[in-house]
């Protein structure tokens, strides 16, 4: 095992394998490849009682089955999981173009942003769109893609006083990192658009649109074309797998 993996208790029923204690983007194919090499442990028959895994941005938490295994026996299979993981090439992941409207009703903090950074409204749209940004993890809620890494003068702390009501579709940015909301909820970041694609639908063979590993570069669009966008995808004259970039995904 390598030095700096630590398997760590997390009850009776999971451990967690952490690579390290900082998001940075060298770790991403360390726990990808454990996870890949897990899932393909399971799928010849090779992990029982192995229930699922759980990624994040710098660690894999394995949930077993106590009844059916035991801890010692998950720690062997993580250790021979290990040794055959590829830790060292990024997962293969899809590019998704996705349309934003920044500022106004849409992109509340917009100028507060561009205040506290020292630059333009105009200059803050440049930086944050146009820049592909890897999918770290999903979480906080279905479908919240955590992605990073925003360009240095973006990466702002999180809100003093965080909004009870976020819409959904809002994209915002907190230190490092941006994302989009999928749902209505509380939330902290600081708000710079929206974007009409709808990022979680329990209808879709796979619900949430996006994956870790995979790529998504804003595109900021003016409000007649994200009105068009949004009443298209409303309609079902659109589908949100339309924003997949296909020239892309085929390099």
């Amino acid at each position: 095992m390598q030095p700096s993996v630590r398997l760590l208790n997390l009850g009776d029923t999971a451990v967690t394998v952490e690579f390290g204690d900082r998001v940075d983007p060298l770790l991403m194919p360390r726990v990808s490849g454990l996870d890949a090499a897990l899932q393909a442990l399971l799928q010849a028959g090779e992990a029982p009682g192995l229930i699922e895994t759980v990624p994040t941005f710098r660690s894999l938490t394995v949930i077993f089955d106590p009844l059916v295994t035991a801890r010692p026996a998950v720690d062997a299979l993580i250790q021979r999981a290990l040794q055959a993981a590829d830790t060292q090439a990024a997962p293969p992941g899809r590019t998704w173009r996705l349309p934003v409207l920044y500022g106004g009703e849409f992109g509340p903090d917009l100028a507060s942003v561009a205040e506290a950074t020292g630059l333009s409204c105009e200059e803050v749209i440049a930086r944050h769109s146009g820049t592909p940004y890897r999918v770290y993890m999903l979480g906080f809620l279905p479908g919240f893609p955590f992605m990073g890494d925003v360009a240095p003068p973006l990466a702002l702390p999180r809100r003093s006083e965080p909004r009870v009501r976020v819409p959904a579709g809002s994209v915002a940015i907190a230190g490092g990192l941006t994302a989009i909301y999928p749902w209505e909820s509380p939330g902290g970041w600081h708000l710079l658009g929206r974007c009409p694609v709808r990022l979680f639908d329990p209808a879709r063979p796979a619900p949430s649109l996006l994956a870790p590993g995979d790529q998504v570069i804003f595109t900021a669009v003016e409000a007649a074309r994200y009105a068009e966008i949004d009443a298209e995808l409303r309609s079902g004259a659109r589908e949100a797998a339309s924003f997949l970039d296909l020239g892309a995904a085929a390099q």
